[in-house]
């Protein structure tokens, strides 16, 4: 069964140089998914959503 991805990638609005050279972040039911802007096309790298939250928690502590 394939994964339906959101299509809304969003970046961080800290993200510097007009945003070219930063990480945009979508997501699927089940996972985060993670790529690079100057590579759109390339390897996405996929964290569980438990994983991609304990993250978030740990560096909002």
């Amino acid at each position: 069964m394939e994964q339906r991805v959101d299509q809304r990638w969003r970046k961080s609005s800290y993200s510097g140089n007009g945003g070219e050279a930063c990480i945009e972040v979508g997501s699927t039911a089940a996972d985060v998914l993670v790529r690079d802007t100057t590579n759109r096309t390339g390897t996405l790298l996929t964290i569980p959503v438990t994983a991609w939250r304990a993250l978030l928690a740990e560096i909002r502590a």
